[in-house]
């Protein structure tokens, strides 16, 4: 039987057709051009058509064809056989799965957030949700300290926290129904609190942002960190108090979901299309 390390290059090189360059030039060629197409595969919301994928590969329609029958042949790709469209094969899911077995968000996640704390020089936390609600799991001094009660351990509201609304925006109702309808039971707040708009900005802004709603003088904005499904694995929210301009927010918070969208990616999430 034919492994799948043994069955990938076999048929990329079956694609590999120019003449003038070395066997072996030509092989990593062929196998450059066909992960190209692979990816472009990938990147598709759903199974797609010939022209799609040459075109996000940046490839005639010929040329994507010769690719594409050669990962059909690998498992790496499969064609519907009555609409003809293209999807990831068998092989392919195999791999992921193999990889995203092998991520730890968390060993990722901190040396990313940590090195946006020193470019930024803003005090950012990382977020996960557990038993009782959105927890810190870590801390990462900026240059200015804030000074809050909040430390590694603290579980944050869904409504009345940045960190709280990006969860209650990503999560299924049916998990954050309990704590929603006792926060809005003790609610005090002469405004009534709109959770189904407060999701709706935020999954088209992709952040939640803040400002002395939870802790006087702090405002903060966060960013999730999605996973495979499209839920939050982790939260990174960055905080400021008066001691930074507000005239930079725009700036750190485009910077914020920069870093986690490369997160997301990483971990097999996809970032929704801007």
């Amino acid at each position: 039987m034919t492994s799948l390390a043994d069955s990938i290059p076999k048929a990329l090189d079956a694609v590999a057709d120019d003449g003038d360059l070395a066997p072996a030039r030509r092989g990593i060629q062929s196998a450059g051009i066909g992960f190209r197409v692979l990816a472009a595969l990938a990147e598709e919301a759903g199974p797609a058509s010939l022209t799609a994928v040459a075109r996000r590969a940046g490839l005639s329609a010929s040329q994507a064809h010769r690719y594409l029958a050669s990962l059909v042949q690998s498992g790496l790709a499969r064609q519907d056989a009555s609409s003809g469209l293209y999807d990831l094969g068998p092989q392919a899911i195999q791999i992921g799965l193999a990889a995203l077995a092998r991520t730890d968000v968390f060993a990722i996640t901190d040396p990313a957030i940590a090195a946006f704390t020193q470019e930024t020089g803003r005090t950012t936390i990382v977020t996960a949700r557990g038993p009782l609600g959105p927890t810190v799991v870590r801390w990462h001094a900026g240059r200015i300290p804030v000074l809050t009660s909040l430390a590694v351990g603290s579980v944050f509201p869904y409504l009345r926290s940045a960190t709280g609304r990006v969860f209650l925006s990503f999560l299924d109702d049916t998990e954050v129904e309990e704590a929603v309808a006792r926060e809005l039971a003790a609610d005090a707040s002469p405004t009534p609190i709109d959770v189904a708009a407060i999701r709706a900005t935020i999954r088209a802004d992709m952040c939640a942002t803040v400002d002395e709603l939870l802790i006087p003088g702090l405002r903060a904005t966060a960013v999730p960190i999605l996973d495979l499904q499209g839920r939050p694995a982790l939260v990174a929210t960055v905080m400021a108090t008066s001691a930074f301009d507000r005239r930079d927010d725009a700036r750190v918070t485009a910077a914020l979901q920069a870093v986690c969208r490369r997160l997301s990616e990483s971990v097999g999430g996809r970032w929704p299309a801007s």
